[in-house]
């Protein structure tokens, strides 16, 4: 996969932007922090560079929130498939609206399932996976409709999609 120095510094702006909102915008919710601003860079990720550049995106902040100490492990799987799934329902679909249903749905109910084995191996929590289901689906949706705000707040003004295998946006 090639990718082009535009795409290569969005993908870096979007990773700082994630990595700086979450020591200023966090909220406790069990053993898993919900980060609103890095599910709604999912969205504008996905739809804007593509499903693969936007999970680069979702690891690298997952990381740098990890090593300053203030995520979890559980960024990981939540943070990734729910930016594999923004981009991919965005690239099937061509509405924002798809790409934060992508975010609910990979975030919201596949990464929690997925965190519950995550949870029990390294952070020894004994929770089923409705004790995740209900923090990360809450933090998605937010995170998703201030996505879905942005793109389109930006979509109608001098929206530059990066991603030139994805069409315009139809109408809702």
């Amino acid at each position: 996969m090639k990718i082009s120095v535009q795409k290569l510094t969005v993908m870096a702006m979007f990773v700082a932007i994630g990595t700086l909102a979450s020591h200023v915008f966090w909220i406790p919710a069990g053993v898993a922090k919900a980060f609103p601003v890095q599910h709604a860079i999912n969205v504008i990720a996905g739809v804007t560079l593509g499903p693969i550049p936007a999970v680069i995106v979702a690891f690298a902040i997952g990381l740098l929130r990890n090593l300053f100490g203030v995520g979890s492990l559980l960024a990981f799987p939540g943070g990734m498939i729910g930016a594999l799934l923004a981009g991919y329902f965005y690239r099937k679909l061509k509405t924002f609206g798809a790409a934060a249903a992508g975010e609910w749905i990979g975030t919201g109910v596949i990464g929690a399932v997925v965190a519950v084995p995550i949870a029990a191996l390294f952070l020894g929590s004994k929770t089923g996976a409705f004790f995740f289901v209900l923090p990360f689906l809450t933090s998605s949706v937010a995170g998703g409709v201030i996505g879905w705000v942005i793109l389109r707040l930006i979509g109608k003004s001098s929206y530059v999609k990066l991603n030139a295998e994805q069409q315009p946006e139809k109408s809702m």
